[in-house]
């Protein structure tokens, strides 16, 4: 039998409902093989590292992952509360919400497909790959001791080619559908909590910024086109008007517009600490509108145009469906989102990601969510001895 550290026995303990007593002890050793293992996270690997290379039932280990019946969503719901248990028991929580491509070849792998790689793509070069496109979140804390804040993933969902779906005659599940399945999954498990969903471009989409409207504890905060064509509320029906009622108001200029307009009002904040270089001076604009796109009914939001004193970055903007955040509120909480990346980086470099070389469905569903995953249950057990000590 594996004898663990306490602070790390206090937290795997918490996962033993999901498992048999037969699979939770070998589980156990496939965790602590992929904390130790200084290469390839494979199963041979982990034995290794664990003394257990000339183990006869190998077969025990690979079968956690490619035959056992244990739920990964529910893992995910017993690690998030934990996290916040540990690092947000009370206010407000900001959630990450962001892609990753896991680089994988192979003939057994079905769910693959190809797509752009961020890492070795730029914004002049174009680099496409095979792989694994996985939609992740993160629970985007401040942790004291480190300085700043982390991305602590929980919940990793595969997002599969549209050829794959097409292949078993079945509907396409879109990267922003399956954003919108985590956000009503989260609104579900918290509904006392408020909730601040943070995404990158790929999710500015009107179908979802209305749904998340709908929700009562959720909003959500992406960045917005400076060419978006923007409205004013529509005015109130009148007495004895005929016809349907109005959608949107007068049309207002453009966010490119505004930039160039000098008699647009600036307000010029000090950020802290912008996204790792130091305080920085910006100026911000923000007002409330419809966004509105032919086909589509239009989402009142909050927007933010940032643009920089220097000079150095380009002028962007952003939004909230939320038209109650200000915008102070809404540049802090989505420069959280760069976090995720770091994350995914350091998951690659530490965790073995892309190492693995499962070829079972199954056991490629789990690999990647539990690699994810270890990057949250190894800050837990640190963060109970460093305030211990």
């Amino acid at each position: 039998m594996l004898t663990l550290p306490t602070e790390l026995l206090l937290v795997i303990v918490n996962f033993a409902p999901l498992f048999s007593k037969a699979v939770f002890e070998p589980a156990k050793v496939l965790l602590v093989g992929a904390l130790l293992a200084p290469g390839k996270r494979t199963v041979t690997a982990c034995l290794r590292v664990c003394g257990k290379s000339q183990e006869q039932n190998f077969q025990t280990y690979h079968r956690v992952l490619n035959r056992a019946r244990w739920s990964t969503l529910a893992a995910s719901h017993i690690l998030l509360k934990l996290l916040l248990a540990t690092f947000s028991p009370s206010g407000t929580l900001v959630f990450g919400l962001d892609d990753t491509l896991e680089r994988r070849r192979g003939s057994k792998i079905a769910a693959k497909g190809i797509y752009r790689d961020p890492v070795r793509s730029s914004h002049s070069h174009f680099v496409k790959a095979s792989g694994l496109r996985w939609l992740c979140c993160m629970l985007l804390t401040e942790i004291g001791w480190a300085g700043r804040v982390w991305g602590l993933p929980f919940l990793s969902v595969r997002c599969p080619s549209e050829r794959f779906y097409q292949e078993r005659k079945r509907r396409h599940q879109t990267l922003v559908e399956r954003a919108w399945q985590i956000i009503q999954l989260l609104a579900r498990w918290l509904p006392t909590r408020p909730l601040i969903f943070v995404a990158d471009s790929s999710f500015a989409v009107l179908d979802l910024l209305n749904k998340v409207r709908g929700l009562p504890n959720a909003s959500l905060i992406t960045r917005l086109r400076l060419d978006a064509a923007l409205y004013e509320v529509a005015p109130p029906r009148k007495l004895g008007q005929k016809g349907r009622s109005r959608l949107k108001g007068k049309r207002l200029p453009t966010l490119a517009a505004r930039l160039l307009d000098e008699s647009t009002q600036w307000t010029r904040v000090k950020v802290e600490n912008w996204y790792g270089k130091g305080e920085r001076e910006i100026d911000i604009c923000s007002d409330t509108a419809l966004w509105d796109h032919a086909g589509k009914p239009p989402v009142e939001i909050c927007w933010v145009l940032i643009r920089d004193v220097k000079g150095e970055f380009q002028t962007q903007a952003l939004l909230s469906t939320k038209v109650e955040h200000q915008p102070e509120e809404i540049l802090a909480w989505f420069r959280r989102r760069w976090q995720m990346e770091v994350t995914f980086e350091e998951g690659r470099a530490h965790l073995g990601i892309e190492t693995q070389r499962q070829g079972n469905d199954l056991a490629i569903g789990r690999s990647t969510p539990c690699l994810l995953g270890l990057f949250s249950v190894v800050t837990l057990p640190f963060f109970n001895v460093r305030f211990r000590g």
